[in-house]
């Protein structure tokens, strides 16, 4: 009896001595550690989310728009057909197309598309990339111009790329059309900005004249200026041209009116006056496309030092319901009496 407890006794240590962790008095273990550093969280999805998005819409598209208008041809292009197999030129007019695209936000899938476009022989006018409320997902915006034919192979072909889930034209769609735009202009005018354009950073007006420059020989500084006086003689509006300098009084009100100008044309066009420095301000103006153009026209009098656009972005327009009001009186209703004339 004895030699059976001590047998159960035996292999209730054994079990114990298995279960313990053995402990590692070596720093061993810890290189191993080091070694294998901890890896960041993977990404929710991959590109092949969007091939199996694709797999289940998959559906027959509609056919390509038709790339030629119905017209006679004359005998030189029936003859030059027959004889090289050359087809005669589209006539199909070139308009603006605005793409949409929702692609995965992974790396190189701006020079996927971009390459694509680029080899079918198109100029992209803009292009806005972004990341989207979803963490994975960036929307495209990008313009450019074509025939309608044309446009919609390169959409079908953007679509079937990997990291693509989809392209919409919204060509034909009641969108919302935004651009941003950011411009430095001169406040002391347009005849100052050559010599502003000289002045670095600041933009201070600077003379890139050769009697600005130190000289200590004589000789030299009267050859100079008979030399210019020279090409001026030639020329006399355009040595009238060169604005003379201004004395700080007249720096003052110049700079002020111009400012004053500058921010009545901005408040105009629902754009404002974000900075403003010594010899020049930066003015920020959001609106669609022609409006920037114009607002940007308008400010080319005053001297554009500089200027930034940021491209079109497109958002489309929620449909309302409109219902029939009720109010309105059916035939053959009843008529109130107290609306007929008297008698």
């Amino acid at each position: 009896m004895s030699s059976i407890v001590a047998s159960a006794g035996r292999a209730r240590l054994a079990a114990a001595f298995k279960t313990l962790k053995p402990r590692c008095f070596s720093s061993s273990l810890r290189r191993q550690e080091s070694e294998n550093p901890p890896k960041p969280p993977k990404p929710i999805d991959d590109s092949t989310s969007a091939l199996d998005y694709k797999r289940t819409l998959r559906h027959r598209p509609p056919p390509l728009p038709s790339m030629d208008l119905p017209r006679s041809r004359s005998a030189e292009e029936a003859v030059t057909n027959i004889l090289y197999n050359t087809p005669p030129p589209s006539l199909q007019p070139f308009k603006k197309h605005v793409l949409n695209c929702l692609v995965q936000n992974e790396p190189g899938v701006l020079s996927r598309v971009s390459g694509i476009l680029a080899g079918r022989g198109f100029n992209i006018d803009s292009l806005v990339v972004c990341r989207t409320e979803i963490r994975d997902l960036s929307r495209m915006c990008i313009v450019l111009r074509g025939q309608d034919g044309v446009v919609e192979q390169a959409r079908r072909q953007l679509e079937d790329l990997v990291p693509v889930w989809a392209v919409l034209d919204y060509t034909d769609t009641h969108c919302i059309e935004r651009e941003l735009l950011l411009a430095k202009v001169s406040i002391l005018g347009p005849e100052y900005v050559e010599e502003q354009l000289l002045g670095g950073p600041t933009h201070e007006p600077r003379r890139s004249n050769h009697s600005s420059l130190p000289s200590t020989d004589p000789k030299l500084e009267r050859e100079t200026v008979l030399a210019q006086h020279f090409e001026h003689a030639a020329d006399p509006e355009g040595a009238a041209a060169s604005p003379a300098p201004l004395t700080p009084s007249q720096t003052l009100r110049l700079k002020s009116d111009h400012l004053q100008a500058i921010k009545v044309l901005s408040a105009q066009f629902g754009g404002r006056i974000v900075d403003v420095s010594e010899h020049s301000v930066i003015v920020e103006m959001c609106g669609k496309t022609k409006r920037v153009e114009a607002f940007l026209a308008l400010l080319k009098p005053f001297g554009v030092l500089e200027s930034a656009r940021t491209g079109l972005m497109v958002m489309p327009r929620t449909p309302i319901k409109y219902t029939e009001e009720s109010d309105e009186l059916e035939e053959g209703g009843t008529v109130d009496a107290s609306l007929l004339p008297p008698g």
